[in-house]
Parts: structure tokens; C-alpha cells; sequence
């Protein structure tokens, strides 16, 4: 009954008003992120985020072993290149290009929330797509697609294709694509988790 709630809202107002409206509900999630970039590439990561914005990254692939953790407190990043906790670490600024991604993002600009703002910004002069309900992975979800006015970008996206599952309205699949109509990245959530009781120090560098 929920999910079939918001489906008749989001057809009939903007999906992705919807989907920050649940996220702002949440007080922390984790996730394993896919992310596979337009080379075939493939990242496997867990993230962990609390709010008001401490991030968790464990590297799968690659980078195996590797351990982040941002506080916002402090607006530092803590690296662990062998292991939480291992010998050696060191103390980042977030704009540290050692552990920006390859097109720019930086850990304290990680979340969904933030993700979302980009959309949202893109949908200003754009157009919002719902192409209705699609089955994704063990996901039912919602697929919107979100394209800027003309030669607009943000963080160097023009076109946004989400995937935003039921009921929460989380966004479990997201590609990017450029002005030249490329893949940049596709991104895939799985092991979804919501407001989550992380243990004592789990964010603290």
C-alpha cells in the first residue's frame, strides 16, 4: 500500500523531491557500492555514513583492505592504506587528490544526500523523466531519468538515470552520462541497510 503511495505521488510530482524527503528521514545507511566506469573498470567499496556526514569506506576491489573514515567534526580524513587501525596511517584534507576519485569527488561530498543535490541542481531548467516501474536486482523500483537544459552540466553530468527503490525511494542503481551522450559511470548499491546502530568508535580516526 505504501509503495504504491508514493508511485501515484511521484508520477504525479517530482520523484526526486520524493526521494530527498526519505533520505532526510534516515539517520544512516550502508551500503556495498559498484561502481564501473565507462574503460569497464569496477570499484567495490562499503560505505558506511551517519549523519550530520561521518563516512566509513572499505575497499574491496581495489585497493583491498584499505580503511577511510571523514569526520566532519574535524574536517579530516583518516587513511588506513593495510587495515583499520594499521601501521601506517595518515591525517587528508578531503581535497587531498590522493583519495579524490578519478573525476573529482571527495568524501565529504559522498553520500546520497549529496548525489541527490546534483540531481536536483541538473533538474533546474532540465527535464524530469519517470519511465515507471522496473525490477532491479531483488529491487522493485522507480526509474526516473533527469537531463540538463542544453550543455548544462554538473560535476560534469548532463543526464542522470536513477533507479530508486521501493518504498524508501533510495536510489539503488545510478549512471551518469556526458553532454556527448557517453556512460561515465554506472553505480550499483547492494547490501542496503537503513538507519543503522554502527558500534562505538566506528568513525572515529
Amino acid at each position: 500500500m505504501l509503495w504504491s503511495m508514493l508511485l501515484m505521488a511521484a508520477l504525479n510530482t517530482d520523484p526526486i523531491a520524493l526521494a530527498e524527503t526519505q533520505y532526510r528521514a534516515l539517520d544512516s545507511y550502508q551500503v556495498t557500492l559498484h561502481a564501473t566506469d565507462a574503460s569497464g573498470d569496477t570499484q567495490v567499496i562499503r560505505y558506511f555514513y551517519r549523519k550530520p556526514g561521518y563516512v566509513r569506506m572499505e575497499f574491496i576491489q581495489p585497493h583491498h583492505g584499505a580503511v577511510l573514515v571523514y569526520d566532519p567534526g574535524v574536517h579530516r580524513v583518516r587513511l588506513w592504506p593495510f587495515g583499520f587501525r594499521s601501521f601506517p596511517s595518515m591525517t587528508l584534507s578531503p581535497d587531498n587528490p590522493l583519495i579524490r576519485s578519478q573525476r573529482g569527488q571527495q568524501v565529504d561530498r559522498s553520500d546520497v544526500g549529496a548525489l541527490l543535490d546534483n540531481v536536483r541542481n541538473l533538474q533546474q531548467g532540465g527535464s524530469t523523466e519517470v519511465r515507471g516501474k522496473e525490477v532491479m536486482g531483488h529491487w522493485q523500483t522507480l526509474h526516473v531519468v533527469v537531463t540538463g537544459p542544453a550543455r548544462a552540466t554538473v560535476a560534469g553530468v548532463h543526464r542522470y538515470q536513477l533507479w530508486l527503490a521501493q518504498p524508501t525511494l533510495f536510489p539503488v542503481k545510478v549512471e551518469s552520462w556526458n553532454l556527448q551522450g557517453s556512460l561515465i559511470e554506472s553505480v550499483l548499491m547492494d547490501d542496503v541497510e537503513f538507519n543503522v546502530d554502527f558500534p562505538e568508535g566506528f568513525f572515529e580516526p
